[in-house]
């Protein structure tokens, strides 16, 4: 079957988040499938499979795993995914793609005429939030204010730009924090073309140093927090990570468009059936 490695919310090769995505042709078992992401070692791998003939109304099944787990939503990987189907020209680049998952619904993603590809995904805001112990340790840094969302993510507002480019947090002590992943979020410094930065870790679920390089899904929380504090709902992120990427995010009542562009840098062929 098809394997791909696509570069998430970037326009150049080796940037933003690379995801493998996994072309399927029918139901496989979810353990062939974790134990394929374990193989990949990229934060996510998606897998996709059709629900109907090509181009018919019927959407596709996706489903997203870490190498150590399977998770609810993914935002580069269902970039990724979107690119893989456009790109291969198993759906016509002016159709919408209906992604069927487990517990996030539908997620329609489009494609304009320039190839930039928008997802619209449900907005997950944080509810204000006690500082878990040992969270500003772990992180190295002053925290001015803590959230929790319904992915039990926490959003941590720091002070600035400069405070989350230079994060270097203990990856174990924030394993031990009880939250999915911690986003770290400042307002961006004026003249730096974007609204507000991050960053994303997951020590639970992501190997190596934990950070996940651009998180789509955090954009689904940070979306309502920067549209709340700056007055405007069409915003641009930029995480702040080593390999960097933007999100543009719109906000519309409960739900957030996020929009980017993706390259594909491997196509091949995984030649272990399920």
């Amino acid at each position: 079957m098809r394997m791909l490695v696509v570069d998430a919310f970037t326009d150049r090769p080796f940037a933003g988040n690379p995801a493998g995505v996994c072309l399927l042709e029918g139901p496989v078992p979810a353990e062939w499938m974790q134990r394929v992401a374990a193989e990949m070692r990229h934060s996510e791998t998606a897998f996709v499979r059709p629900l109907g003939p090509a181009h018919a109304d019927a959407g596709f099944e996706l489903r997203w795993f870490t190498p150590k787990v399977e998770v609810a939503l993914c935002g580069h990987a269902t970039l990724a995914s979107a690119h893989a189907l456009y790109d291969s020209g198993t759906v016509a680049p002016d159709r919408p793609i209906r992604f069927q998952t487990l517990k996030s619904g539908v997620l329609t993603i489009t494609r304009d005429p320039a190839g930039e590809l928008s997802m619209d995904f449900p907005a997950q805001p944080a509810e204000p939030a006690e500082v878990p112990a040992g969270l500003a340790e772990a992180l190295g840094v002053k925290i001015a204010g803590v959230g929790r969302n319904g992915q039990n993510d926490l959003l941590v507002e720091v002070d600035g730009e400069p405070e989350v480019r230079g994060l270097a947090p203990d990856i174990a002590a924030l394993g031990e924090i009880d939250a999915r992943g911690v986003i770290v979020t400042a307002q961006a410094d004026p003249a730096g073309g974007h609204d507000f930065v991050s960053r994303f870790f997951a020590a639970r679920a992501l190997e190596g140093d934990g950070e996940d390089p651009v998180t789509g899904s955090a954009h689904c929380a940070l979306a309502p927090f920067w549209a709340a504090r700056l007055g405007r709902r069409e915003l641009v992120g930029y995480q702040a990570s080593e390999r960097g990427g933007h999100v543009r995010v719109v906000l519309r009542d409960d739900r957030v468009v996020l929009s980017g562009t993706a390259v594909t840098v491997l196509d091949g062929a995984l030649r272990i059936a399920p």
